[in-house]
Order: structure tokens, then C-alpha cells, then sequence
């Protein structure tokens, strides 16, 4: 490693020679075999949810706090919620995978790419362009387990420099071949499945060999990262240094840099850190009319257009980002977790709302109605000693009967502090004061702890519920203060109305929590999941209800997406939230900048 390494607080003068500044990272490490991905499910492949012998959930696996725990509460809970009998031997087997079309033959792009990438760097193998065509929306995940996921890329390619993005655009110009960039894989908008009526051969750039972060610079408090990096190792790297991009996003361990600035992405803890769009200094691209860079780095411009931000969002349509400047940050002198207990949603959502103007939040404060919190409470390992277990009779008791807190609607705040000791300190007592206004119970840092961390274990079970006849997804939005908690019970009351009236199984899971707080609003995510033994193509019928809900949503003041984009899946929605002028701008833009749709994911209907 080189460098003229400093301390991330400063106290040197600025250099002369910006580039004695730097410190240029080794390159990453080979992913070792403990990182494989699964192609079927999400997350890491030595992780996931099953039955154990005892006929309780369990996790496989040593990498989350709940690995290796038994949750004896969680099938029961499941059950009552759901008003079904979900039978552990009652397997709906996947049948992953299913049929995949063979490949598209390009012989001449094939032969050209021969001249510039080795032979590890392009694949065709069957399982291989399936993952390359598909996130994860319950759709897509559905489809390659029980049905067929139809038209998927003829070849994957593994570009490692920018050169090699350069000259596979070059190479797909000459022989009329479609490229879709790919980064982690984790979308939620149909965003990687391929168009049907494409005749073209469809190549899929998978970027994660381009996962450098480039250099850091810890007295002008910038980095310069390949767009394949994923947020794990991006998050590891700094940390070495000092220092933090502050981003994490609930994908953080797969999504990647590039395809946080496609999407317009936001992490848990925008709060101190900000969202994507207020992290990026400057981006290269290359696209189909040469590449798209800057001759400098500076704190801010005003020199015309910034073609810079025509990529936020644009999801793999306008070009490939090959790389990104963001900002830095020392990593907090101190960090605690925090949770306030609300005798309800109401409570809770006033607290936040008293909190956006009368304090600076915590790096993190999210905010789950009762469902959720039972859900959470239901993720609880069995209590192991007698001290443990006397401890939470002795907490439940004074909740519930000397607060006097329903079980059946108090709910759960969760908070994460980060910064200087004294800042925490001083964030923590303005927030508690708040939060005692609205009848809070402070609830321990555990809680809060407990509660963030589950975002990355929790993530597994879709895909495990799915196996006995559950599916479920989750749907974001934003929305003003004013409109937001009317329209989360006009959602729930919808959802719950229009399955009823289709006479499904059971009842369904609605649930919702509050995960980003602004001046003006905030960001809500909903998550909506039913029993579907016996329903015929549940795929499809949950897509139909969640278009109810999106319809809900629009008509109650919520934006079309907070940041999961648009993609193919809500694309149909744009003429309701924009303008035909506005429509128009954006089809105008593609063909000027990519007349030919060399970039054809069609996402936004963009070239579509």
C-alpha cells in the first residue's frame, strides 16, 4: 500500500501535491468461499431459515446473532396471524431451476470481446444467465423456483478495467448485441428481467471484479471507488482507514456503488450521512457516445447542466457507471444504540414528527407498528438461564401492567447514534425529553441493537416462507407528514378489504414502519404477505394486490418509490405522477444519448 497516510480528524496543512494526500488500498482479496452468494435465495449461501428436529425455526449458519438459535415463538405466531395451519412437512418444493432458454448465438461479438478478456471473464453457463436475468421482487424469485422466469442474457461478461467497459460497448455497437449493466442483484423493480420482444443477443456486464476502492483521501475527506464494489467490503475497507461513506442501505452486504447511484438509493442512516444523491462528488460513466468524466473534483459547481446527475436513477438505460467519487467521513468517536416503547403507532409517529424540528436525529430512528413488532418479538431465541427469563417477566410486567401498554398496540422505536461523545449525549437527551412528551418508555440499547441488526438476518425469510405456501414482498414510499398515517390505514384498510372480497386463505400480513424521517416527511415501508395453498399462479395475484396498494398509495399522496426505483414493475405508473412533457424529456434523452438502445433493460419504458 502507498500513501502519505494522516489521521482522519486532519491537523496536517493541506498538501501541495493532492496526490500525496492519498492512500491507494491494496486491491481486495479473491472472494473467499464463505462469500458465495446463493442463486436461488437471498444472501450468503451458507445462510438460511429452516425446521430443525424439534419443529422450531432455526438459522443455519454462524454469521448473524440469530444464527444457530431455535425461535420456538415464530410458527406459532405465523400461524396465528395468518389464521392458517402452516404444516413444517407441508413442502411446496422448489423446482430451481426451472427451464432456461438456451443462448442466443454471437458469434462476432464473441469472437471481437476473445481479443480483450480472458476466458474466466465470459460466461454462458445455464444457472449462471438465469441469476444475471432477475432481482429479487417474489415475482421473479417465485418464477425460477415453480414456473419460468422466460427471456434471460445470452452471455455474462466480467469487465476488470474501464478500458474493458469502453471496448465491450464498442464491440456491442458493431454487432447490434444489447448490454444491461449489473451490480449486486438485490433490485425490487423487475429492473434485470429481460424483454421478451428482444431479438438482439442480451449480454449482462456484471461488474463486481471492478470493486477497487481506488484511492482515499483522508484530508480533503474523499474516495474514489470502482462501481462494483459492494457496501461489505466498501464499509471494511474504509474502516481500516478511519473512515466511513456512512451508507448502508438494507443491502448493504450485496448491492454495490453503482447500483446505489442507478437507483437513487438511501441508507439506514441518511440521517447523519445523507442519501446517495448528497454523497457523490463526481461519477464516471461510459455510455454509447464515448465516456462521460470530469477533469477535477470540487466542493460544489455552477457550470450548467450537470450531466452528472442524469444517472441518478436512470437504472442501467443511459450507460455503465464504472466508478464514483464520494465523500468520507471520520469514522463517530462513539456509537450507541437506543429504543423508545409507544403505547401506539399514533405516539410514536408524533414523537418523530416533534423530533424532524426540534432536535437533529439520530444517525438512525425507525419506527415499526404493532405487526412488526410482534414479528420482531416472535424472532426471539428462547431465554436460556433463569435469570434471563425472570428478567423479561419482571420487564413485561411493568409495561404492560404498570404502564399500562397493550400488548396489542404499543410498538417499537429504534434508534442508532453515531458522532462525537458529547454529540450522542446531547442527541440522546433532547430525543428521550421528546419522547417521554408522547408517553415513551425508554427500552434499552439491546433492543435497538437487536432490532437493527435483524435487518440483514430477516431478509432471509421470504424465501424460506415461500417454500410452505407464503408470499410475501415488501413496497416503499414517501409521503408528506400530514398525509402519512391517513394514508397508512388506507392502505391497510384496501389491502385487507380487496382480500376478503377474493375470498384467499386466511387473513393476510399488512404491516408498516416509518425507516426515513425528513423536514418535510418521511419514508414508509409497507409489507404485505398471505397463505397460498390452493390459490391458482399466487405470483401473479400478489402483484395484482400490490398494484392495489401502489394505486392506494398515489391516490393518498405517496410518491411513486422512496428508492427502490421503477424499473419495469411501476413504470406503467409514470404517466400519474409526471407530466407528458416530462414523459417526453426522458424518451427524447435515451435516443439522443443512446439512439440505438444499445442499453435496453427498458426500465421506465425508457427504449422499450
Amino acid at each position: 500500500m502507498s500513501s502519505a497516510e494522516t489521521s482522519p480528524g486532519g491537523g496536517a496543512p493541506p498538501a501541495t501535491d493532492p496526490d500525496s494526500s492519498r492512500i491507494v488500498p491494496d486491491p481486495p482479496p479473491a472472494e473467499s468461499p464463505d462469500e458465495a452468494e446463493s442463486l436461488d435465495v437471498w444472501g450468503f449461501r451458507d445462510t438460511r431459515f429452516e425446521f430443525n428436529e424439534n419443529g422450531h425455526v432455526t438459522i443455519r449458519g454462524d454469521r448473524y446473532e440469530l444464527s444457530g438459535k431455535e425461535l420456538p415463538r415464530f410458527l406459532p405466531w405465523v400461524r396465528e396471524v395468518l389464521e392458517t395451519h402452516l404444516d413444517p412437512d407441508d413442502v411446496n418444493a422448489p423446482r430451481y431451476p426451472t427451464r432456461i432458454p438456451d443462448p442466443r448465438p454471437a458469434p462476432e461479438f464473441r469472437a471481437e470481446v476473445a481479443g480483450f478478456l480472458a476466458p474466466d471473464q465470459v460466461d454462458d453457463a445455464a444457472e449462471v444467465r438465469l441469476r444475471h436475468g432477475h432481482g429479487h421482487t417474489q415475482e421473479e424469485m417465485y418464477a425460477i423456483k415453480y414456473g419460468e422466469i422466460g427471456r434471460v442474457p445470452d452471455l455474462v461478461v466480467y469487465p476488470e478495467a474501464d478500458d474493458h467497459v469502453t471496448r465491450l460497448i464498442e464491440a456491442a455497437k458493431g454487432h447490434d448485441v444489447s448490454l444491461i449493466p449489473y451490480g449486486g442483484g438485490t433490485n425490487v423493480s423487475d429492473a434485470l428481467r429481460c424483454r421478451a420482444e428482444e431479438r438482439r443477443a442480451i449480454v449482462s456486464v456484471d461488474m463486481r471484479r471492478m470493486n477497487r476502492i481506488l484511492w482515499i483521501d483522508t484530508q480533503n475527506m474523499m474516495a474514489k471507488i470502482q462501481a462494483g464494489a459492494p457496501g461489505r467490503r466498501i464499509m471494511a475497507e474504509l474502516a481500516r482507514h478511519g473512515v466511513t461513506m456512512g451508507h448502508e442501505p438494507d443491502s448493504v452486504e450485496f448491492s454495490t456503488l453503482g447500483g446505489w447511484v442507478a437507483t437513487n438509493a438511501s441508507g439506514m442512516k441518511k440521517n447523519r450521512y445523507g442519501n446517495i444523491e448528497d454523497l457523490i462528488l463526481d461519477i464516471e460513466v461510459a455510455t454509447a457516445s464515448g465516456r462521460l468524466e470530469r477533469a477535477g473534483v470540487s466542493p460544489r459547481e455552477s457550470t450548467g447542466l450537470d450531466m452528472r446527475r442524469l444517472l441518478f436513477g436512470s437504472e442501467g438505460t443511459l450507460g455503465i457507471v464504472t466508478s464514483a467519487v464520494v465523500k468520507i467521513f471520520p469514522l463517530p468517536e462513539a456509537q450507541e444504540y437506543g429504543s423508545v416503547l409507544f403505547p401506539a403507532f399514533e405516539d410514536g409517529f408524533r414523537f418523530m414528527y416533534d423530533l424532524a424540528r426540534e432536535a437533529t436525529p439520530p444517525a438512525s430512528v425507525r419506527l415499526v407498528d404493532n405487526m412488526q413488532f410482534q414479528f420482531g418479538y416472535a424472532l426471539k431465541p428462547r431465554s436460556t438461564g433463569g435469570l434471563a427469563a425472570l428478567k423479561s417477566r419482571v420487564q413485561n410486567f411493568f409495561v404492560t401492567r404498570v404502564r399500562g401498554f397493550r400488548p396489542d398496540r404499543m410498538v417499537l422505536c429504534t434508534l442508532v447514534f453515531e458522532g462525537s461523545r458529547e454529540e450522542v449525549r446531547r442527541q440522546q437527551r433532547a430525543l428521550y425529553r421528546i419522547a417521554a412528551r408522547h408517553g415513551g418508555l425508554k427500552a434499552g440499547s439491546e433492543n435497538g441493537r437487536r432490532g437493527y441488526q435483524l435487518t440483514y438476518s430477516i431478509a432471509y425469510i421470504r424465501d424460506f416462507l415461500m417454500n410452505y405456501y407464503i408470499i410475501a414482498e415488501s413496497f416503499e414510499t414517501s409521503v408528506a407528514w400530514t398525509d402519512a398515517m391517513p394514508m397508512v390505514r388506507n392502505v391497510e384498510r384496501r389491502l385487507k378489504a380487496e382480500y376478503a372480497k377474493r375470498g384467499l386463505p386466511g387473513q393476510p400480513y399488512v404491516t408498516a414502519r416509518v425507516t426515513q424521517i425528513y423536514r418535510t416527511g418521511v419514508c414508509i415501508y409497507f409489507y404485505f404477505g398471505f397463505y397460498y395453498k390452493g390459490v391458482p399462479n399466487p405470483q401473479e395475484v400478489y402483484l395484482e394486490l400490490e398494484n392495489t396498494a401502489r394505486d392506494e398509495i398515489l391516490r393518498s399522496g405517496g410518491s411513486l418509490s422512496h428508492h427502490h426505483g421503477v424499473g419495469k414493475l411501476r413504470r406503467a405508473y409514470l404517466p400519474r405522477i409526471m407530466s407528458e412533457t416530462a414523459l417526453e424529456w426522458k424518451r427524447d434523452l435515451k435516443r439522443t444519448l443512446d439512439p440505438t438502445n444499445l442499453f435496453g433493460a427498458g426500465n421506465q419504458d425508457l427504449g422499450a
